[in-house]
Formats: structure tokens, sequence, C-alpha cells
């Protein structure tokens, strides 16, 4: 793991950054457990607990990311990444016979923009460099 003092990103942009951090893992549990709301709304329970376990799951791995783990940070980027683009491309079939799969694109499209803002954001890798740090530092104290 990189030190802080290699990282590219400013220090003095990790306060600055919090918010925007918040609102894009606020934003991808949102695009997440959209789906399983709707078909909630619409009567629809034959899923129910293995909905709640994806939303659990995934609370669990965004409240990681939050934290500090740069584990959770790579597979959370990496899933943003690979989800966003089959459910784009998914979108598109479905939107060749129906008006719904473009609402599909756009989720896809909103994964890959919000895990992107996750990598390529300067003040949200800032936010997160400091939070590898601190995590760091408290794993490091631990006998």
């Amino acid at each position: 793991m990189p030190s802080p003092a290699a990282s590219p990103f400013d220090p003095r942009l990790a306060e600055s950054g919090r918010l925007p951090t918040l609102v894009v893992l606020v934003g991808l549990f949102m695009v997440t457990v959209t789906p399983f709301v709707a078909g909630l709304v619409q009567g629809q329970t034959a899923d129910l607990g293995r909905n709640l376990l994806y939303a659990a799951a995934t609370a669990a791995l965004l409240w990681s990311v939050w934290r500090g783990s740069v584990w959770a940070w790579r597979l959370t980027v990496g899933m943003c990444m690979v989800a966003g683009l089959v459910v784009f491309v998914v979108g598109l079939l479905v939107g060749s016979v129906n008006w719904q799969g473009w609402v599909v694109s756009g989720a896809g499209l909103v994964y890959l923009l919000l895990g992107t803002a996750l990598v390529g954001t300067a003040a949200i890798r800032a936010f997160l460099d400091s939070r590898w740090e601190m995590r760091g530092q408290q794993l490091r104290r631990r006998p």
C-alpha cells in the first residue's frame, strides 16, 4: 500500500471530500436497492429475504469503504464498472423493444459514473487516502 507521501492527491482536500464521498456512497446504495424497493411498492415480495440480504451486504460493503477499507474500495469500484457495463448493455438490448430499457441503461451509466467518481475525483480520493492512513495506523497499534 503506498504511503500518503506517495499519494498524488493533496491531503488539504481531504476534509472537502467528506460530503462528495458520502453522496457517492449513498448514491451507489440507492441505485442498487431501487429495483428492490420498486418491486416492494408493486407488491412483489417473492424474493424478499434474498433482496434484504443483498441490501444489507451492499450497505456493509459501502460502510467499509467509508471506514477506510482499501479492499472494500477496490471491490466497490470493480463491481461498479462490471455492473455498470452489464446493466448498460442489457438496457440497450431491452431498449430496442421497450422504453424501460433506456431507464436500465441510465442506471448502468450511473453505476459507471459513481464508480469513476470514487477513483477520479481528487477530493474524494484525498478523503479516502486520509481514511486509509487513519485505518492503517489503527491496525498497526493493535497488539
